[in-house]
């Protein structure tokens, strides 16, 4: 009567395929290819289900890539452990060159059954999610970064300089409006980095009310846009008039420094006039 004393199974994770190779407990134990099956969630199932009537407990491990966390909470779901694994830290032989899906997910297998490989902190979907939204803002502030330094850069070469204070103020803007340029191409040049620079700053923009809608959906949750947890917002129900900058110690900030931060391009605050 066959014994199920538990299997290692090692997969190779692709957007369409999955390459399923199995080692069998002991250090003598076989190590085969099983197959590739399509990277579907019910695929997968029929897999776990499969290998689970045949061996019974199932160790089951991929590395960390693109196609993310949902088969190890699948798997996780099904009862049976699943480990992510680092690529970096998987021990490689030398001068082993050739890669292929078969040849990887044997070695997986091998590597999982000796207790080789180091495991990847996977986070849950609330922390995912949050993971996301963060590197949605971040790329989309990056974008109207680049866009500022191209069109900076674009009207220097042109020995076009801004002569006043600080960049992208109020001042900054109307001069920027007021550029010109004979050739209908180097125009046409000035009004798209115009319009992508301005895509961060104007109201109707998708862009900029994608960045307002996050931060403040980070900012009513306590939630830094590093996302790391940052002080709970006890100004959310204060009007914007009755908010004050203070000093930690209570007393208002003077109003030179207020004016100073109202240069940075990314800075909320503004300008008040000196008492």
């Amino acid at each position: 009567m066959e014994q199920n004393t538990g299997v290692f199974v090692a997969m190779d994770t692709h957007k369409e395929t999955i390459a399923v190779a199995v080692a069998e407990a002991g250090r003598s134990g076989e190590v085969r290819f099983w197959g590739e099956i399509p990277n579907r969630a019910d695929t997968v199932r029929r897999l776990v289900e499969k290998l689970t009537g045949k061996y019974g407990r199932l160790s089951v491990c991929y590395e960390a890539g693109p196609c993310g966390y949902e088969l190890h909470r699948q798997i996780t779901d099904l009862g049976h452990e699943c480990v992510v694994v680092a690529p970096s830290l998987i021990p490689v032989r030398s001068g082993d060159h050739v890669k292929t899906d078969r040849r990887d997910a044997l070695t997986l297998a091998r590597l999982h059954r000796a207790g080789e490989l180091t495991a990847v902190w996977v986070p849950d979907a609330a922390h995912e999610a949050m993971r996301d939204l963060v590197r949605a803002r971040t790329a989309a502030m990056e974008m109207v970064r680049r866009a500022r330094q191209q069109l900076q850069s674009f009207l220097l070469r042109h020995n076009r300089t801004f002569t006043g204070r600080c960049p992208w103020t109020g001042a900054h803007r109307r001069w920027l409006a007021t550029q010109r340029f004979e050739h209908p191409a180097q125009q046409i040049v000035l009004q798209e980095l115009w319009g992508a620079a301005r895509c961060g700053e104007t109201p109707d923009c998708g862009r900029l009310n994608r960045n307002r809608r996050s931060e403040r959906w980070m900012k009513n949750r306590g939630v830094s846009p590093r996302g790391r947890r940052s002080a709970p917002n006890t100004q959310a129900q204060v009007p914007p008039r009755a908010r004050t900058r203070a000093r930690p110690n209570g007393s208002p900030l003077p109003a030179r420094w207020r004016r100073s931060r109202a240069c940075s391009g990314g800075s909320r605050w503004r300008s008040s006039p000196v008492s």
